[in-house]
């Protein structure tokens, strides 16, 4: 029978434990992939002295403790060298079957990620604490709630597909944000009625915005969201039967090209019948084009030519509201004011009169009917009163 192996201190040694001459100890095992793998350690146990000179380090048992509990858990070593930023673009890479506005936000986070120290970091070592100190960070740098709350799920998705793969055994974004920061989102408040005529009387008199009127009004009377407005064209216009068909997008990336999507959701794909209001002001908008229709088919361009964009809108609507706001102190609109504005007020309109839900959510385009029933919470006491009065006997 063999002598078992014994260090210096002529302490027995366990199966695949070794000690070099120079002192330092050796564990020699297969990993998970079956390739052979060693660790070391200038100690055996926890209560050995580092020897003067050499950095202090674990024991090479606890060492092994650690490395047998992950074999047993199947957690694979090599994957522990990923970083933050590598595990994203893994799951990224893995779920690569999404929207052109969702590529565009994961670029923002992959960016976000490369400046910030969390990025680097091996996921081995990424504690809760690690989590909450990236949501401070981002918080200081001038990220808005929303921003970093949409980040944070995607890092808590990520993870979780980590968890899932055995790469970690625990999710450090599982907390909730609120814990470290205040909801500071305003709440979406709709245009009034005095506002909503206001507005659309200082365009109609106002030298630089009054060129926007049809589209204000056409997002006023659709409830469009602006990248539907943007990709509309002339054959998605039916004047006789007065219907927009919505089936389609317009984006434009980073690099500045357009792209044609599907909408938001697969609910996104509907019909808008045209008040006489909007009826007139696609008329209108179609009696300018005729002009330069074989530049493009798309009904809102630029001077160029070329179909308006989203942040074209923003842009727009940001100095419109600024304006707008000097002359009428009494009665300014929301701020920030946006496409989204027009959207907000069209829908709680509607709520307002009693529409069905369902058929509000259609037209819409909403995924979900809890967002639709959102906009029948927008109502004051005197609104209340009387749609019970309509129920009384």
């Amino acid at each position: 029978m063999s002598e078992k192996r014994r260090d210096h201190k002529n302490r027995l040694l366990r199966t695949g434990e070794s000690q070099r001459k120079d002192g330092r100890y050796v564990y020699k095992y297969v990993d998970a992939h079956g390739k052979t793998t060693f660790v070391y350690s200038w100690t055996l146990v926890a209560t050995d002295r580092t020897p003067r000179g050499k950095k202090t380090d674990i024991s090479l048992r606890e060492k092994e403790k650690i490395i047998l509990k992950e074999l047993e858990d199947g957690i694979y070593l090599r994957t522990k060298n990923l970083t933050v930023c590598q595990l994203y673009h893994q799951y990224t890479r893995y779920k690569a079957n999404v929207r052109e506005a969702t590529k565009l936000g994961r670029l923002q986070l992959a960016k976000a990620l490369k400046k910030d120290p969390l990025g680097h970091t091996l996921i081995s070592r990424v504690k809760t604490a690690n989590a909450k100190e990236w949501v401070l960070r981002m918080n200081q740098h001038g990220y808005s709630y929303q921003t970093i709350s949409n980040y944070k799920r995607s890092l808590k998705a990520t993870f979780y597909m980590a968890q899932q793969e055995e790469y970690v055994r625990n999710n450090p974004f599982d907390f909730p944000i609120s814990d470290l920061l205040e909801d500071n989102r305003k709440p979406k408040t709709p245009l009034s009625a005095v506002m909503e005529k206001n507005l659309l009387t200082f365009l109609t008199t106002d030298k630089v915005y009054r060129k926007y009127y049809n589209d204000v009004v056409i997002l006023l009377g659709t409830g469009l969201r602006i990248s539907e407005l943007c990709g509309l064209t002339i054959k998605d216009i039916d004047l006789d039967q007065r219907l927009i068909h919505v089936n389609h997008q317009l984006l434009k990336n980073e690099k500045n090209k357009y792209s044609i999507t599907p909408p938001k959701t697969a609910a996104g794909i509907r019909t808008i019948p045209m008040s006489t209001l909007v009826h007139e002001a696609i008329h209108s908008l179609l009696n300018q084009r005729k002009s330069n229709l074989g530049i493009t088919t798309f009904l809102f361009t630029t001077r160029n030519g070329q179909p308006r964009t989203a942040m074209d809108y923003a842009s727009i609507f940001r100095r419109m509201a600024k304006k707008y706001n000097k002359q009428h102190p009494q009665e300014i609109l929301p701020i920030p004011f946006s496409a989204h504005s027009l959207r907000h007020t069209f829908c709680t309109k509607l709520a307002h009169t009693g529409m069905n839900p369902k058929a509000l959510q259609y037209i819409m385009g909403h995924k979900n009917i809890s967002m639709t029933l959102n906009y029948y919470a927008h109502t004051n006491s005197d609104m209340a009163v009387n749609e019970m009065k309509k129920h009384l006997t």
